[in-house]
């Protein structure tokens, strides 16, 4: 898959339990000790101007130019470290695809008064999934970690609704990440 001049290699399964996974199946984003933001940064400016919607609602869910700024140097992307940090800048190449999976969306008021002119409407966080490769000491893929992720969507006083972060990633336990490849894909392990 192609976004802007970047080459994506992403594509969507099915757990054990019918429910989606998104498998990221490169590591573009990589530091020893810590990453590049702002290449991140970068990253998400070519999604800006685009729009998906999420499967189970049909929403409609926009991208829309504070979305780089905001993943890539919130309070909570500041206080990531080591594999999760990791996993969040990764994760920025699956966004299309994590908005369409989105399950179980949950509206709130804003918390704070700063966001009453940008999310006059509030609110809404929704579950999401996906999977970064682990790589053995050949550099092939020996298997994958699955994240579990909360997409934070602002609602506009224009309506529509904007992606605004994607927070609280935790790895799943090695239950869920068992997952079965769908027709014409290779299984995973």
């Amino acid at each position: 898959m192609e976004k802007g001049n970047k080459s994506r290699n992403v594509s969507v399964i099915k757990d054990a339990d019918g429910n989606s996974i998104v498998m990221i199946n490169d590591i573009i984003f990589k530091g020893k000790r810590s990453l590049n933001w702002e290449d991140v940064e970068q990253y998400l400016k070519d999604y800006v101007g685009e729009f998906y919607s999420i499967a189970e609602d049909g929403e409609i869910i926009y991208i829309g130019t504070t979305l780089p700024g905001e993943y890539a140097g919130s309070v909570y992307t500041k206080k990531l470290k080591g594999a999760v940090a990791k996993a969040k800048a990764n994760a920025a190449q699956g966004i299309p695809e994590m908005i369409e999976i989105a399950t179980n969306g949950v509206f709130e008021e804003n918390r704070k008064k700063k966001h009453g002119r940008d999310a006059k409407n509030g609110w809404y966080r929704y579950d999401t999934r996906f999977g970064l490769p682990i790589y053995g000491e050949d550099d092939e893929i020996t298997g994958y970690n699955i994240f579990h992720a909360r997409l934070l969507i602002r609602h506009a006083g224009s309506g529509k609704k904007y992606l605004y972060d994607v927070m609280e990633i935790k790895k799943e336990t090695s239950k869920s990440c068992q997952a079965e490849a769908l027709p014409g894909e290779k299984p995973i392990s």
